[in-house]
């Protein structure tokens, strides 16, 4: 039986790089975001794990859905897949790492090898439409 985690990840451009974060003792980095608690919606959980994890406030009014991506899960046990429901949103507040993120980084398309693989997944997608540098 293959598990599968359901995550709920933040796509954020800004002049052509996305957004990723690095948590503590981790070395790849990933898109914000993170696991759906019971009852909630992509919304509600797009939005707490954005402010618990980098310290800004999701504009609910602005979040557009932006594709579903599957892969293998990094750093899990073998036939782990992860199934990743991105978002785009605007944002108030000043960007900062917080809980388990150690680092936030501004990444294009030449960092792809950085990412986890359902991360380049959208790193591919994004650059084909000429969103991604």
């Amino acid at each position: 039986m293959t598990a599968s985690i359901d995550k709920i990840a933040w796509i954020c451009l800004r002049e052509g790089r996305l957004l990723c974060a690095r948590s503590k003792g981790k070395e790849i980095y990933y898109l914000p975001g993170g696991k759906r608690e019971p009852g909630e919606s992509d919304a509600d959980t797009l939005q707490r794990e954005i402010e618990e994890e980098l310290s800004v406030r999701i504009k609910p009014e602005t979040v557009l859905f932006m594709g579903t991506f599957e892969a293998k899960a990094h750093g899990k046990t073998e036939g782990t897949m992860v199934k990743m429901a991105c978002y785009s949103a605007e944002y108030e507040g000043k960007l900062t790492a917080a809980s388990e993120i150690e680092e936030l980084a501004w990444l294009t398309y030449e960092d792809r090898v950085k990412v986890s693989a359902a991360a380049q997944m959208v790193f591919d997608r994004l650059h084909e439409q000429g969103l991604l540098i």
